[in-house]
Parts: C-alpha cells; structure tokens; sequence
C-alpha cells in the first residue's frame, strides 16, 4: 500500500520538528515530503511534490494559510489541505470557503492527526470536536437571529459591537457616529480587534464576524 504524501506549512521550526517526530514515530502509512514555512512557498512546494495532503497553518508570513489554500486546491484539486491551527473560533468557516477539507486544532495527538490525514485523503471532511460543534451551531441558527453570543469571548463587549458594524460594511466615520465615539477612538478599538483576531485588515475581520452570525445593523 503506497503511503499517504504530506506536505507540513507552518513558520514555527519547533512545530514542524515536533510534527516531523510524530510522524515518523512509528509506521502510519505517512510520508512527509516537504516543508514550507511561508504561505508561499507551501503553494510552490505543493505544485512541485503534488502532495496527497498539506498540513495548512492559517497564520503564515507572506500570503497566509487562507490564501494559499485556496492557490493550492484551484490549482491542484487532488490535493487535500487539512487545516492545523491553535484558535479554536470562526476561521473554520474562512478555511471551508478557501477549499480545506479538514480543521484540527495544534494540540491534536498523534492518533488524532494521522487519522485525520488519511481521511482527508481519501476524500472525507474532519473537524475537531470544536470545530464540529461550531458548525452545527451555525447550521441549526435560529432564524432571525443577529449575534452569536458564544463568538470572539476575547473581545470586550464594545470591540464587538465595533466588529459588528465592520461586519456590516460601516466605516469608521459611520461606526464613530453610531456608537458615539471619536473617529481616534473607533481607529483604537479596530486595531485591537484585528490584534486579537489575529487577522490582516479590516476585510478578513468582517468575513470571520458575519461567519459567526455578526453583522446584521441593530
């Protein structure tokens, strides 16, 4: 039986290192091909070893792991990504839409991962229990509903009403009217919300926050 190929892309060495041990601990039917620590060269590499799996993080330098993934399976559908991440939050939603096939948190064990890696490979959907509750949270969403109050428990109340109202295309100007804030302020509280988020801008905020049922105007 031929071996499952995987490609690792993640900008952390001692992830990679641990990963790399765990995989090769004992024979799971898993070979590891390549390792990339950019978003870009996880799309380079993928074209170049045409992978059975890549073992996608979200956070990369470069274009990031949303953005090579949707590179990647556009380019070369055969290839699996299945998402491997530490935030336990709406990024599922973003990782789907980009055309990933899994989600597991980092904390994973060895089991837990290599299952994962054959199942996607063989063409089936994985989630960590998180992520699947998520899921079904949102697909079972009452209708009519505005906020998912389980969503971002980091941010402050008032940082979510802020990314609420990005969510809902409101600039800052508008959002500083709304809330009865200055402009100063408003600009404060978003740079606060993409730090915890841990996302680039404004765009990838709001598409995380109306995945998660924020958006709707009060």
């Amino acid at each position: 039986m031929s071996h499952v190929r995987v490609l690792l892309a993640d900008d952390h060495p001692f992830y990679r290192e641990g990963v790399r041990a765990m995989l090769a601990s004992e024979d799971h039917g898993i070979r590891l091909v390549a390792e990339a620590a950019t978003g870009e060269e996880a799309v380079a590499l993928a074209a170049r070893e045409a992978p059975d799996v890549v073992l996608m993080d979200l956070t990369m330098p470069g274009i990031g792991g949303l953005e090579a993934t949707r590179r990647i399976v556009t380019r070369q559908p055969a290839t699996a990504v299945l998402v491997l991440t530490m935030h336990d939050d709406a990024s599922v939603f973003l990782a789907l839409r980009a055309g990933a096939r899994g989600y597991l948190l980092k904390h994973a064990g060895v089991e837990e991962l290599t299952r994962a890696i054959v199942s996607v490979a063989k063409g089936e959907a994985i989630f960590s229990p998180a992520a699947a509750r998520r899921l079904t949270e949102h697909f079972v969403r009452v209708p009519g509903r505005t906020h998912a109050p389980d969503a971002f428990p980091d941010l402050t109340g008032r940082e979510r009403q802020v990314l609420a109202l990005l969510a809902s295309d409101l600039g800052t100007v508008d959002i500083a009217r709304r809330l009865g804030l200055t402009e100063k302020t408003v600009y404060n509280y978003v740079a606060t919300v993409l730090a915890k988020l841990r996302v680039r801008d404004r765009e990838e905020a709001a598409a995380r926050a109306r995945e998660a049922g924020l958006g709707e105007l009060p």
